[in-house]
C-alpha cells in the first residue's frame, strides 16, 4: 500500500521521489530536483529510507583491506524523465480536407496514425506517448483504448488534466533492458 509521504522508486526507471498524492490508479511524486511527475501506481515500489550511520574509521579500515584496483570512469545515469511523444489525433491535423471522408474513414485514419506512432515509440524505446483525441462523443477514445488493450507491454491512463485537459490518453511503455 502506497501512501502520501512514502518514498518510492520507479520499477523501470532510475527515478525516486516522495509521494505527494495518491488516487486509485496513479501516484504524484516529487523528485529530489523538485519535479512533480505522475505515474501509474503499478509502476512504483515503496523503498526504505532509514538512515545508516557510517563512521570514518570504518571506511578507512575497509579501504585498507581492499586491494587497489584501476578506477573506471562511470557515466552518471540520467534521472530526468524523457518527454512524452505527443500525437494529435484531431482529423484536421492529419488530413488536408475531410470533404469526401465518411466518419468511418476519418476514424480509421486516426487509429492508423495512433498505431503507427505507438509502434514507432516502441521501436525507438520511448517510454511515454500522449494521444490527444479531444472529448467529443468519445468514439475515438473508446476505439483507441480497444487498440491499446492489444499490447502487452503498455499501460494507459488519462493524461494530465493540467497539461492536456480531458481529451488525452497517456501510454506508458515498459521497455526490456
Amino acid at each position: 500500500m502506497i501512501n502520501k509521504g512514502d518514498y518510492v522508486a520507479l520499477i523501470d526507471e532510475d527515478l525516486q521521489g516522495e509521494v505527494i498524492a495518491v488516487d486509485a490508479n496513479e501516484v504524484l511524486l516529487e523528485t529530489s530536483d523538485g519535479f512533480q511527475l505522475r505515474f501509474p501506481i503499478q509502476a512504483v515500489v515503496k523503498i526504505n529510507t532509514t538512515t545508516i550511520e557510517v563512521y570514518t574509521s570504518d571506511v578507512k579500515a575497509a579501504l585498507t583491506e581492499k586491494e587497489p584496483q584501476k578506477k573506471k570512469k562511470s557515466t552518471p545515469k540520467k534521472t530526468k524523465q524523457t518527454p512524452a511523444l505527443e500525437v494529435d489525433l484531431h482529423i484536421e491535423k492529419l488530413t488536408n480536407s475531410t470533404k469526401n471522408l465518411s466518419n468511418f474513414d476519418m476514424l480509421n485514419i486516426q487509429l492508423d496514425t495512433a498505431k503507427q506512432q505507438l509502434d514507432f515509440a516502441i521501436y525507438k524505446r520511448m517510454q511515454r506517448v500522449v494521444f490527444i483525441h479531444g472529448v467529443g462523443q468519445g468514439v475515438l477514445r473508446q476505439e483507441l483504448e480497444t487498440m491499446l488493450r492489444r499490447y502487452d507491454n503498455i499501460k494507459f491512463y488519462e493524461a494530465s488534466y493540467q497539461q492536456y485537459g480531458a481529451g488525452a490518453t497517456e501510454v506508458y511503455i515498459f521497455q526490456n533492458p
